[in-house]
């Protein structure tokens, strides 16, 4: 049995759960929680399925074994690859994924142009397949970043590098979407950058508030809502003091 006095796991394949630990702490500020990063292994984008939910899995466990009373997945990546899997290996735990922000596109633009950006597992895993199956009046692009996780990483997300690698990637779609689906949780942290090349007339969405309200309604009907005055602890792979640092440095972005 779980209590209500055990923290919130979150995961991601490095800083980017940050992003959806904002959420969460802006949904249940009395929350405890425990982040871990594995930026040591970071990106997952570019790996292979198995890779990631091995790595995934072994993550898990270390957020696991420090006794946690739910686990939300703040990985576009892992969720794809490993959701499944961590359902049928913990089913007495509740086990929160993240998800394009497709449903969120189609109720704003029921057939509009809708870029989906994303790391290239979870654009061309299955369960993006199926979502975009129950858009089908939507004309969707995807849109692969590659080198962009690396840049957020490396504490880089405000850079001129950045800058022109977005506006590699993005500038062919400048003014031609309606909404972009943000399909990784690093990329909030350069949302100014992608408004300011796509233009105002672009809605940008991600998944993280949605993750942060299912998790509450998960945690609501278990009966395991915490009163009193919340924490958060975090912890990463790459055992490195400045890692540390730019973790709560997004967490105050």
């Amino acid at each position: 049995m779980h209590s209500k006095e055990e923290s919130i796991g979150v995961f991601d394949s490095g800083v980017g759960g940050i992003s959806v630990l904002r959420e969460l702490l802006k949904c249940m500020p009395q929350e405890k929680y425990l982040y871990f990063g594995d930026s040591a292994n970071a990106p997952y984008g570019n790996k292979t399925t198995q890779q990631v939910r091995q790595l995934t899995m072994e993550a898990v466990q270390h957020l696991m074994a420090q006794g946690i009373k739910a686990l939300v997945v703040a990985c576009n990546t892992a969720t794809a690859a490993a959701i499944k899997e961590l359902r049928e290996t913990y089913p007495n735990t509740i086990i929160v994924g993240i998800e394009p922000a497709l449903k969120v596109a189609s109720d704003h633009f029921p057939t509009g142009r809708v870029g989906i950006m994303a790391t290239e597992v979870t654009l061309r895993e299955e369960k993006l397949a199926h979502q975009l199956e129950r858009f089908p009046r939507l004309q969707t692009q995807r849109i692969p970043a590659p080198g962009l996780v690396e840049l957020i990483e490396r504490g880089k997300g405000d850079s001129a590098e950045t800058q022109v690698l977005l506006e590699t990637i993005l500038a062919p779609y400048a003014g031609k979407l309606d909404a972009l689906v943000l399909g990784c949780t690093h990329y909030p942290f350069v949302k100014e950058t992608i408004g300011s090349i796509l233009g105002e007339s672009t809605l940008l969405l991600d998944g993280g508030e949605g993750t942060a309200r299912q998790t509450q309604r998960c945690l609501a009907e278990a009966g395991l809502l915490r009163e009193g005055t919340g924490s958060v602890t975090i912890q990463n792979s790459l055992n490195d003091p400045e890692i540390l640092q730019l973790s709560h440095q997004l967490l105050r972005k």
